[in-house]
């Protein structure tokens, strides 16, 4: 019986677009960019250095229909890296992959093999004792339970089960080639190397089901270390799993709690000591790119809502403080509530409660949201895809750009409020 390890990953997205870079330069920027590649980059050469018998990629190498061959063209090269140290790799096309030119039309090294689409298909490592069983995806929403097709185990020390799969819609991701944890646990399989969901998971020991997550966090909702996972076969047996992180840029949402007295200035004191403890604690060497969420009630919630620009600004600031490559600041997000309630402030006398009272009803006005739909709005569905991929992060312009006009006049009444006070204060 063989004794050999294997590499496990899924989800690359190579070059696909992280968000909250329009308009950003500097080398974080760049570093941002470039992290899919990277990272892809470090798998290749950890798989190398740790004499690999075979690499798994479960699904998603791409992210869509590319037309720039360079993306095809980086992952030949790399796998040419692979081919030159002896090491196989088998290649399963999820829902992003299905709709890629690159995927049909690119000719690959000799030591790449791909899942068919048709129908299961088996790849056979005699040498080593294991059978690789996958089908690739033919169409992005494929919808059918695909696990009842794959081929019986193989007499082999370890049959190893390839698939792109939401497993019933875990993490809030779209259920693609629906099935059950049970329909995967019968299958009789050693290993079931799973794809699509971008958050590390063992779901079953023996025999072992697996999300290695995606390679590379690529926004706030990617938080945390991400990379592969490294498996060691002794003796023909599962022995050892390990989670081994490639990523090169790390997503952190990094809280900063306010004190009801707080002010401006107590804010971007707490934000430059929250950011530097978030590098310390959760980089690992590695550039932390930081959404900033201001937290709790505190007296000073106008003045900061009023300050979003500055507050912003100090936090770049403070990342370029910490060193080069250190800390790169997506956002801050002024997440506080005021020390009086809504009511309170249409209550007042004065011009600014007449305000709040006529936002608080400009819901019910018909005349004010059809003008609210046809003015923003059509502006903004005219703007070029890659800016508006970017006006999402703001739930003001995306309120506009949805034609959500109550949710718009919401969003923008709080705002409002905040510098109207803060002037009159």
């Amino acid at each position: 019986m063989a004794s050999f390890r294997f590499l496990h990953a899924a989800d690359i997205h190579l070059d696909s677009p992280l968000r909250g870079l329009a308009g950003q330069e500097g080398s974080a920027a760049e570093r941002i960019r470039a992290a899919t590649r990277e990272a892809f980059e470090q798998l290749v050469t950890l798989a190398i250095a740790e004499e690999v018998a075979f690499l798994i990629i479960a699904g998603d190498l791409y992210d869509g229909d590319w037309r720039d061959y360079r993306t095809g063209l980086f992952f030949a090269a790399q796998m040419g890296r692979l081919n030159e140290a002896g090491i196989p790799a088998f290649v399963l096309h999820g829902n992003h992959d299905a709709e890629s030119q690159i995927t049909r039309r690119l000719s690959l090294p000799g030591n790449v093999r791909v899942f068919g689409a048709r129908a299961p298909e088996t790849f056979v490592l005699e040498e080593i004792g294991v059978a690789l069983h996958g089908q690739s995806f033919r169409r992005r929403d494929e919808r059918d339970n695909l696990v009842p097709g794959y081929p019986d185990p193989l007499d082999c020390d370890l049959n190893i089960g390839v698939l792109h799969t939401g497993l019933g819609g875990m993490g809030g991701h779209e259920n693609y080639a629906p099935c059950g944890l049970s329909d995967l646990v019968a299958k009789g399989y050693d290993y079931w190397a799973l794809g699509h969901v971008h958050q590390f998971q063992v779901l079953h020991e023996h025999p072992h089901v697996v999300f290695p997550g995606n390679l590379q966090g690529r926004h706030i909702r990617e938080t945390g270390a991400k990379g592969a996972v490294l498996a060691t076969v002794r003796d023909g047996v599962l022995a050892e799993l390990a989670a081994v992180p490639v990523d090169v840029v790390r997503w952190s949402l990094v809280p900063v709690p306010l004190s009801p007295d707080a002010r401006v200035a107590d804010a971007v004191a707490q934000i430059r000591a929250a950011l530097e403890q978030a590098v310390d604690r959760q980089a690992d060497g590695r550039l932390l790119a930081c959404r900033i969420e201001l937290r709790g009630r505190t007296a000073a919630h106008d003045q900061l809502l009023a300050a979003e620009d500055h507050l912003l600004a100090e936090a770049r600031s403070a990342a370029l403080g910490l060193g080069v490559d250190a800390a790169w600041i997506e956002k801050v997000v002024v997440a506080t509530r005021p020390d009086r309630d809504a009511a309170d402030q249409a209550a007042r006398s004065d011009a600014l409660g007449e305000l709040q009272r006529m936002l608080g009803e400009a819901h019910a006005d018909g005349d004010l949201l059809e003008r609210l739909g046809a003015d923003p709005g059509q502006m903004l569905q005219r703007l070029p895809h890659a800016v508006r991929a970017e006006i999402e992060r703001d739930s003001i312009l995306n309120a506009a750009l949805e034609g959500d006009q109550r949710a718009l006049v919401a969003a923008v009444l709080p705002h409002l409020l905040a510098r109207l006070t803060t002037e009159a204060d």
